[in-house]
């Protein structure tokens, strides 16, 4: 397909979802490229900025306001190079980009509308801007005018701009060393973290509320290391009422991006891969310490979601699901008591008690089906009929017009769902997840990863964009966690490779940590590095997550000190916002307190099966397993070194600080020293 002209829409050529939607707009949009920039620089205007993403809610508002307007894409190809980006194939210019915004003083968000000069520096912008002014926002168009007329009269104060907002960006690329992070700063750091949960609604704060699985993950933690209650009240509390709010698709499984309000009822519906994964995490985490049975029900409807309706062309996984159908946030989820009567007929009373369903609903006339009034679970039989009723439901709901399918395979998201769903088919005993979460890794590696080197996305048959350190991450704590679960060393090694490949052009030689981008590819102004976390994972965090689960797997002393290194190359970082750096500080907790697990035994054999079942079900969150068989030896440096069968049965070896103990052949014993080590304490 020939490339369009300058002077028409060039999207149509694109793959990503998000930019296709914007293909017949009357704007005469670009995508990034240097094409884009040398158009701007050869016209001598002023770019316009616009990224969001294909599930986002007042992406498609601005769209059908402004972008669908004549008048105004009249406007902006008069006097911009408009640039169209989506936020999920090219991270890197969106993190660059809202912390510009933010270093002008404003919230960030999507969609994200910035002005650029020709050589990309930011000058001014915003989010969502309405067509005429309005909730206290002025109106777009006005603003295209009065960006236009800066430009061309006052040069000297948009170089000003440019100039304090490049000094600022440039420090995106330094971190600040804080040296070693011992298990008793992250107590001292979830003292404080605690304090900004809602006691009562649970979560962070008050309205919007979004899940932060990292961060009641390391609450989760310092409940287990030191038995104080708080902590424990927190995390289930939080848990329970997403469980059983608006937040979470009672029909279909799956929970949205985040809650609107402070009691989790009305969600911003979009459903996120990413989201998805560490929700699966922390709810079988926690699980695993309460065997509360609401948690193992979301997690397996969670799960059953994600492989029935996200699973894209290959096996990989898609992105998201959007908020709007048919024009309108939420209206495929959303119910009126009409419609349930007649769905459920005489059975709907029920039904109705339990989910909160009323003649005037409870958001905008309609329902959102929640369990908040009545969130304990019913007797089984109870439970029984509300599922067969939920089904009807959703067997009605899958007859409506479906929100938009964003189905491009991120490598990062990917990442994190294998490894959630590899770690979940361990602890629950379902061999099909592992298979699933294997399935869509080899998809990874044979589609996305080209000439040994990752590209962040695919969609089509066609890998694009260059790996950044989050997808190398993601995969390479996927790789083993599949190694885990599954008894296949093979996985292993891509971890190794890929953990190569980040030292090699991701590494920060001088300060320490890793690059959000590699030394090979584009830079967008400057090449960020930073642990703290966004809506997903910090590349930093899961690295040193990788680094550390590489040292226990191995007895390898170079991964400790990578990992020490990155720790504490952005720690220093830490104590100005403890909320987010959930991911970092786990992977230290896992480094300094793992329990390494050795199992030698006959692959498959029952008695293997039996030790790697209680490993997998324990309470400890750094359960570190490793399988190997009868003649596979351990290198000496291994704490397992030497270290076979007992007699004829194979054995689990528990082993802390590189020494290991005596020989367990029976599963209960295991599953009792692997619960005494959880009741020691962080001073222990």
């Amino acid at each position: 397909m020939s490339t369009p002209s300058p002077g028409t829409n060039q999207l149509a050529v694109e793959t990503s979802p998000y930019l296709l939607q914007h293909k017949d707009n009357p704007v005469h949009w670009m995508p990034w490229s240097e094409a884009a920039l040398a158009r701007a620089r050869a016209e001598g205007k002023p770019i316009l900025l616009s990224i969001g993403y294909a599930a986002c809610h007042w992406c498609h508002v601005m769209a059908r306001e402004s972008f669908e307007d004549p008048e105004t894409a009249g406007l902006m190809n008069r006097l911009f190079v408009s640039i169209k980006v989506d936020r999920e194939e090219r991270p890197d210019l969106d993190h660059v980009y809202q912390m510009a915004l933010a270093l002008m003083g404003q919230h960030g968000g999507w969609p994200l509308t910035l002005f650029l000069t020709p050589s990309g520096e930011p000058f001014g912008g915003g989010t969502y801007f309405p067509p005429t002014a309005r909730y206290g926002r002025p109106g777009f168009r006005d603003v295209l005018t009065r960006v236009a007329e800066a430009w061309r009269r006052e040069p000297d104060v948009v170089g000003r701009s440019t100039e304090g907002l490049l000094r600022g960006l440039a420090r995106l690329g330094e971190s600040e060393n804080g040296g070693p992070v011992p298990v008793s700063a992250i107590d001292r750091i979830a003292e404080r973290v605690i304090r900004e949960v809602d006691p009562f609604l649970g979560g962070i704060g008050d309205a919007p509320k979004f899940p932060h699985g990292p961060l009641f993950e390391l609450l989760w933690r310092a409940w287990l290391r030191t038995g104080r209650e708080p902590y424990r009240v927190a995390v289930t509390n939080t848990l329970t009422r997403m469980c059983q709010g608006g937040i979470y698709d009672h029909l279909a499984g799956g929970f949205a991006r985040y809650s609107t309000d402070a009691e989790w009822l009305v969600p911003h519906f979009e459903k996120m891969l990413y989201d998805n994964a560490a929700l699966i995490d922390v709810l079988t985490l926690v699980w695993r310490g309460t065997g509360e049975r609401l948690y193992a029900e979301r997690v397996a409807e969670t799960v059953g979601w994600v492989l029935r309706e996200m699973v894209a062309e290959g096996g990989g996984f898609a992105s998201s699901l959007d908020a709007d159908s048919e024009h309108e946030e939420g209206k495929f989820t959303v119910w009126t008591e009409a419609e349930i009567d007649a769905c459920l007929g005489a059975g709907a009373d029920r039904f109705k008690a339990a989910y909160d369903v009323t003649p005037g609903g409870n958001w905008e006339g309609a329902t959102i089906l929640n369990r908040q009034r009545r969130p304990d679970l019913g007797t089984p039989e109870d439970e029984a009929a509300l599922a067969g009723q939920r089904a009807r439901l959703l067997a009605v709901r899958d007859r409506r017009t479906r929100p938009g399918w964003d189905d491009k395979v991120l490598t990062d998201w990917n990442g994190l769902m294998i490894a959630a769903l590899a770690r979940a088919g361990q602890a629950f005993g379902r061999p099909d997840w592992i298979a699933a979460a294997q399935r869509a890794f080899a998809f990874v590696t044979g589609a996305v990863e080209v000439d040994g080197r990752l590209r962040h996305c695919w969609r089509g048959g066609a890998a694009r964009h260059a790996g950044m350190l989050e997808d190398y991450a993601a995969m390479a704590g996927a790789a083993l966690a599949l190694a885990e679960a599954s008894g296949d060393p093979g996985p292993l090694a891509r971890a190794r490779d890929w953990v190569g490949v980040v030292e090699r052009h991701f590494r920060d030689r001088d300060q320490g940590g890793y690059y959000m981008t590699a030394d090979d590819a584009e830079v967008p102004l400057v090449r960020a590095k930073s642990a703290m976390e966004s809506a997903t994972p910090s590349g930093n965090g899961l690295m040193a997550g990788v680094l550390a689960r590489l040292f226990h797997v191995t007895g390898e002393d170079v991964w400790r000190e990578r990992a020490e290194a990155v720790i504490a190359a952005c720690s220093g970082e830490v104590p100005r916002n403890v909320l987010g750096f959930g991911t970092l500080l786990n992977a230290a907790e896992l480094l300094e307190r793992a329990a390494t697990v050795v199992i030698v035994g006959a692959p498959g054999a029952p008695d293997t099966m039996a030790l790697r079942r209680a490993a997998a079900c324990s309470a400890l969150p750094d359960v570190v397993t490793l399988v190997a068989p009868p003649d596979a030896g351990f290198p000496e440096g291994h704490p397992a070194h030497g270290k076979g069968l007992a007699g004829r049965s194979a054995a689990a070896y528990l082993c802390f600080e590189r020494t290991c103990g005596p020989p367990l052949t029976d599963a209960d014993a295991l599953s009792a020293a692997l619960a005494a080590r959880c009741r020691t304490n962080a001073g222990s």
